[in-house]
């Protein structure tokens, strides 16, 4: 099994949906801030298909880095510049970047007993979670650590799903490496909710259970719909 290390960060105050614009004007002082996946269209071209569908051509700003990676998920900060394409359902802009941050994204694995332990069980604080339009699960998790790698997995049990299994059974899971919990860290994760696909269905209900620090479990329930893609 392959883990990845959650990239943690201190959220910024407008996440996903801020916005400082009006409808007459774009200005250099003005921001957006959303999730979105990177699609690249050359050796050094690329756009970001924002999860409200919106296209963004970045023309300035941060162009390069480690986050610019195909069907990579970040979170961005972005001004737009000009339109490149508005029209009906169509959404494209010519934008400059002024912030981006790599999201950490995973798919859904079985729970078996090789990886149990690798898994983990250590609580986990879920803040918000959101089923976004491009099939992405998403987390805005907290927990608190000191100096070790902590890893995140969403997890179902082995075996063929059918219709009769809904709501799905998932759980997240936190593995904190036996780390100190000295200090709050947050962070975001998105899953591809592929897995869970049942042939014959257009959408499949589920739900998701973690366990906080006081032991509490808490569930969000969602609906994950695939019908039209």
């Amino acid at each position: 099994m392959r883990t990845l290390m959650i990239w943690t960060f201190a959220i910024m105050a407008l996440i996903a949906t801020s916005c400082q614009k009006d409808d007459d004007s774009y200005s250099l002082g003005k921001y957006w801030v959303g999730f979105g996946i990177v699609e690249k269209t050359g050796p050094d071209s690329f756009t970001i298909v924002m999860d409200n569908g919106s296209v963004l051509f970045p023309v300035a700003g941060m162009v390069y880095g480690s986050w610019n990676e195909d069907k990579g998920r970040v979170l961005v900060n972005f001004t737009i510049v000009g339109d490149k394409n508005v029209s009906g359902d169509v959404k494209e802009y010519f934008v400059k970047l002024n912030s981006v941050r790599k999201v950490l994204k995973k798919g859904i694995i079985d729970i078996t007993p090789a990886i149990e332990d690798s898994i983990g069980n250590d609580p986990i604080i879920v803040r918000d979670a959101w089923v976004s339009k491009n099939q992405l699960l998403n987390f805005e998790l907290r927990y608190f650590g000191n100096y070790a790698t902590h890893f995140i997995n969403l997890v179902k049990q082995p075996g063929e799903l059918t219709a009769a299994d809904q709501p799905i059974e998932l759980e997240l899971r936190h593995n904190k490496n036996g780390d100190r919990e000295d200090y709050p860290y947050t962070a975001l994760v998105s899953f591809d909710l592929s897995a869970i696909k049942i042939e014959g269905l257009d959408s499949v209900r589920f739900i998701v259970r973690s366990t906080n620090y006081d032991g509490v479990e808490k569930t969000f329930e969602g609906t994950y719909k695939y019908g039209d893609n």
